[in-house]
């Protein structure tokens, strides 16, 4: 009888626990989205610095970050205000249990029918019974706050990735050779609007093609389907005859180096760096790649040469700097197929001169794939190719697009003063 009047609470308890944890689980999951707010309002002050005391906008930042700080204090003070609620109500339901015991076991001991040291006995094992239920309370506390924790890294680990082998990729036994096939290609981000529309390239081996045109023209996103940062929506691209999508993914962008306008490097040495693509490659490797880089001159003249830490992002080196550790990068991948997007457009002549050097040394003997604004870099490509609104809309080399006059020969008009421009002037004037 003492049995089932202390499991008389049991229910109560169940009913009270279930009803915290979905409240406390939605309140948690408010309390993760109010700290990833205030998490990213900081880093976004940290990098962007420079631009609010330019703009002296530190109060606004503040102000800003106060807000969503207090949102976070509120969000927290509703769970310990949740907790504060249910967690005395579920002890005193549990004391309710203990409470019914000792009234029905007093009555029982007064009517002669259950001795005293047996109630005592009761009570001690009565404590054993309800002390689990007060730490799986507890425990359940913590687990509906790591739950929501979870529920935002699994958003990530389950996201089903939008670029997707088949079964049957092949991995080839060597190299590619650098041919690369666009074959009515379409490419959208949503199905409303085409950012490539219907696009056909035949590039050989070693050709250097140029790719210039407005901005959002669609360039960028037509480079990025070759190593499969997307996939093709209609069409497809075939490398020495291969359809990328029947190639290994890690095989095919073992072939592919890029180099970009923000090259990222990591808080890492400026070995590790360079070493990055090929972490086999020996010593003299890294040398000779930084060599041809033209970066060893300025690795050098750090206290700590090749062992320098690059910082976060790369904010110990220059612009120009950055760049061409990228490019010994690039180099000592040795990659067929080479991708450069705005590679010089943010660097002095000086700079740009050493980073073209470099350049050159990085394209010789393989595919290359240029995306140019600065039109006096990619004069002497195999290819030009122009773009406007996603199609491409004249090819030629340099002297065979402005005998054209049609939109590069307004491009490079609009670019270049005449005094600069001396050469190609008569196919410039109407």
């Amino acid at each position: 009888k003492l049995t089932l009047i202390a499991m008389l609470p049991i229910p109560l308890l169940t009913f009270l626990i279930f009803r915290f944890s979905g409240k406390a689980h939605r309140s948690y999951r408010q309390v993760r989205r109010k700290l990833a707010r205030v998490t990213s309002i900081l880093q976004e002050s940290i990098f962007g610095i420079r631009e609010i005391k330019t703009f002296t906008q530190e109060d606004y930042e503040e102000k800003r970050f106060s807000i969503q700080g207090k949102g976070y204090f509120r969000s927290n003070m509703r769970i310990a205000k949740l907790w504060s609620i249910y967690y005395p109500l579920i002890l005193f339901v549990s004391s309710l249990g203990t409470a019914l015991v000792l009234w029905f076991g007093g009555n029982e001991v007064i009517a002669g029918v259950l001795s005293i040291g047996s109630l005592v006995a009761f009570y001690g094992y009565l404590g054993l019974f309800y002390q689990p239920i007060d730490q799986l309370n507890q425990v359940n506390n913590m687990f509906q706050h790591a739950r929501a924790a979870g529920e935002r890294v699994f958003e990530i680990i389950d996201a089903i990735p939008e670029v997707r082998e088949s079964r049957d990729v092949i991995c080839l036994s060597s190299p590619v050779k650098g041919a690369v096939e666009f074959n009515n290609v379409c490419f959208s981000y949503n199905e409303k609007e085409q950012v490539i529309d219907n696009i056909s390239l035949k590039v050989e081996p070693g050709e250097k093609i140029a790719i210039v045109g407005p901005s959002g023209s669609g360039k960028t996103t037509f480079i990025s389907l070759i190593p499969r940062f997307y996939d093709v929506t209609k069409g497809f691209i075939a490398i020495d005859g291969y359809d990328i999508k029947k190639l290994k993914l890690s095989y095919l962008r073992e072939q592919i180096a890029i180099v970009l306008q923000e090259p990222f490097l990591f808080n890492e040495s400026l070995r590790k760096n360079i070493g990055f693509g090929r972490k086999e490659a020996s010593e003299e490797e890294i040398i000779a790649a930084a060599k041809s880089a033209n970066a060893e001159e300025f690795i050098n003249k750090f206290p700590n040469g090749y062992e320098t830490r690059a910082g976060e992002r790369g904010t110990n080196l220059s612009l120009g700097q950055k760049q061409r550790v990228s490019i010994a990068r690039a180099i000592l991948k040795d990659p067929s197929i080479l991708i450069l997007d705005e590679a010089t457009s943010s660097v002095d002549a000086e700079v740009e001169a050493l980073i073209q050097e470099a350049l050159q040394h990085l394209m010789k003997n393989r595919t290359s794939f240029i995306i140019a604004h600065r039109l006096s870099t990619i004069r002497n490509a195999d290819r030009i190719v122009v773009m406007d609104k996603g199609r491409i809309v004249e090819i030629g080399t340099h002297w065979e697009l402005l005998r054209k006059r049609g939109l590069y020969s307004h491009l490079y008009r609009v670019q270049f003063k005449a005094k600069d421009i001396k050469e190609e002037l008569p196919f410039l004037v109407e």
